[in-house]
């Protein structure tokens, strides 16, 4: 996972990219070495990236500080990891997501972990890259519901930030440079070099026996590799698994809202299985509150429906078969 740390001083803050520093005896936010940019072991060795925003320490560095930074909010009081907390893989742990003065939404917070990778984002996919996504948490008001305008003005009256957005992007801050900044960021979240990388990577002892089992249910009996895909471990599709199911209606649409096609009514996004320990609860919904909850719906073969995805039905697989495949599901955590 990226290294992030928060400002070690006081009130003043300083960021050192070989460019500007301020106020501080230590760095707030320490520059981005260009190694650190490397993609680990076991991921796709070409991260997409814009012509237009080419990844490089300066940019990312600033997105740091920006990802942190409470003053994109509203009443000042949450920044963008305040529901991606690093600590958590970049979730919150909780049910939903929670926003300024306590607003709640009804989905829960996704991983940012190699989004990098990613074709589309939200649950629904209503984005097509992560300049689009990363504004809009800013301006959603069950989120940190701040216009986009107001945000912009807000880091053009701050002289820091000012000089800072000068120096990487050459003009002052405006909607475009944040997003180029905060994706830059985001594409650095990259979870890689598990055991399982490993293993697959020639290391015949870094799975155990139990382990290399329910890799072998993870592609055959239970059938998981059908959309969960590696290397990232999902096909950036979208699968009605009958999740959002309650009393015979879905209680969210899912990717119909973006859509508008009935197909796509209950269908959400494959999310990743990096990680998978620390994005506690589960679903688009957080409504598993384990991974064991996760193994028994899809052993069960989810809530049916009509519009169900065919690749969901009943798996029957044993005591011991669960244990295996819950012991592999780890290995991807690390």
């Amino acid at each position: 996972m990226v290294r992030v740390r928060k400002p070690a001083c006081g009130g003043g803050w300083a960021v050192a990219l070989g460019l500007l520093a301020w106020g501080c005896a230590s760095a707030a936010v320490e520059p981005v070495a260009a190694g650190s940019l490397t993609i680990p072991p076991g991921l796709d060795r070409y991260r997409p990236t814009p012509e237009q925003n080419p990844l490089t320490p300066e940019r990312v560095a600033l997105g740091e500080r920006l990802f942190f930074e409470p003053l994109l909010s509203l009443d000042r009081s949450l920044a963008c990891a305040s529901c991606h907390v690093p600590g958590l893989a970049f979730t919150n742990g909780r049910r939903v997501s929670v926003g300024v003065s306590g607003r709640t939404g009804s989905r829960n917070v996704p991983t940012l972990v190699n989004r990098a990778f990613g074709r589309s984002f939200f649950w629904d996919g209503r984005t097509a890259t992560l300049e689009e996504q990363v504004l809009r948490p800013i301006e959603d008001p069950l989120e940190m519901a701040l216009p986009l305008d107001e945000a912009v003005a807000r880091l053009g009256a701050d002289y820091r930030y000012v000089h800072l957005f000068r120096a990487v992007f050459g003009t002052p801050p405006d909607s475009a440079t944040l997003a180029a900044a905060l994706a830059s960021y985001v594409r650095t979240v990259l979870s890689g070099d598990t055991r399982y990388d490993r293993w697959v990577g020639g290391e015949p002892e870094a799975l155990s026996e139990e382990e290399r089992s329910g890799f072998a249910l993870f592609r055959g009996k239970a059938g998981c590799v059908t959309c969960h895909v590696p290397p990232n471990f999902t096909d950036e599709q979208f699968h009605n698994t009958g999740v959002a199911l309650r009393g015979g209606v879905f209680a969210d649409s899912g990717r119909y809202l973006v859509t508008a096609d009935p197909e796509d009514i209950g269908a959400f996004k494959t999310p990743t299985l990096r990680q998978l320990e620390l994005t506690t609860p589960y679903m688009h919904d957080g409504s598993f509150a384990t991974l064991e909850d996760v193994v028994e719906f899809y052993d069960r073969g989810g809530h049916r429906s009509r519009r169900i995805d065919p690749r969901v039905h009943t798996l029957g697989l044993s005591r011991a078969e669960k244990r295996d495949l819950l012991s592999f599901l780890r290995s991807l955590s690390g």
